[in-house]
């Protein structure tokens, strides 16, 4: 079966993943939020994890990003153990995550936004001898353009929607070059518009690295998914192309069906 139109196909998976959890789990007195969770994802793709709400969707990406530290099972970025590092080493790493809600610098223009995400601006020491230097603007020039805010850069963060701030986020994550990805429900509130540009931008951006969306949006996992993880009470119920997904008998009776 042909990827959807603007897909590229991803290659047979490698021997070692982007992206690895082997027999992830963490529970909250005594409630198993993700419970022996193996999970893979190679780089040129994207990933959508869905399922319905408490299914772990979020929580396993707390573990990945080390917001929370697994009961058991170990995460693994490139070959990088990831369980145990603190969450500024693993954005440092080279992963990028973004939550539910928008968080830009409202009271700063597009170009200050991107500009405080430059990789060496990162501590106090560096941010005081930052140098706005033709690198910096061209970068941020660059970013501006792929998130479709290059006429608004001079413009607030404040006056901008809440589509171009969700743009925006992405943004100043991209900026930092990571080569994974994680985006928390990137939709959420956006118009059929901005949802097909969102789209769009995602497959583009995935082209030399892995973007690993949370989504209840099923016609925007179908515009944008090279495989779909369904988790239900925190273990892999199913997982393959979005057809196969929804035709699984398990997944509609949980999920789809309801």
């Amino acid at each position: 079966m042909s990827p959807p139109l603007g897909q590229s196909s991803v290659a047979a998976a490698p021997n070692r993943h982007l992206l690895e959890t082997t027999g992830l789990s963490v529970s909250f007195d005594g409630f198993k939020a993700v419970d022996d969770l193996s999970f893979y994802v190679n780089k040129g793709e994207v990933r959508a994890i869905i399922g319905p709400n408490g299914a772990g969707k979020t929580t396993l990406l707390d573990l990945i990003t080390g917001k929370t530290q697994p009961t058991k099972g170990h995460v693994r970025f490139k070959d990088l153990q990831l369980t145990g590092m603190r969450e500024y080493q693993i954005v440092r790493a080279g992963v990028g995550r973004k939550f539910q809600t928008p968080s830009v610098y409202e009271s700063l223009t597009v170009f200050e936004n991107l500009e405080m995400a430059f990789p060496d601006n990162r501590t106090s020491w560096s941010a005081w001898r930052f140098r706005r230097t033709p690198d910096v603007i061209a970068k941020v020039e660059e970013i501006a353009e792929l998130i479709y805010l290059r006429d608004r850069l001079r413009d607030r963060a404040e006056i901008l929607g809440h589509g171009q701030k969700q743009w925006l986020e992405i943004g100043a994550l991209l900026i930092q070059n990571p080569e994974l990805l994680l985006l928390d429900e990137p939709v959420a509130g956006m118009s059929a518009r901005e949802r097909e540009s969102t789209g769009k931008l995602l497959l583009e951006i995935a082209l030399n690295r892995a973007v690993v969306v949370v989504e209840h949006d099923m016609d925007f996992v179908k515009q944008i998914a090279h495989r779909v993880t369904v988790l239900h009470q925190g273990k892999l119920l199913a997982e393959g192309s979005m057809d196969d997904v929804q035709k699984n008998p398990k997944v509609i009776e949980v999920y789809l069906g309801h």
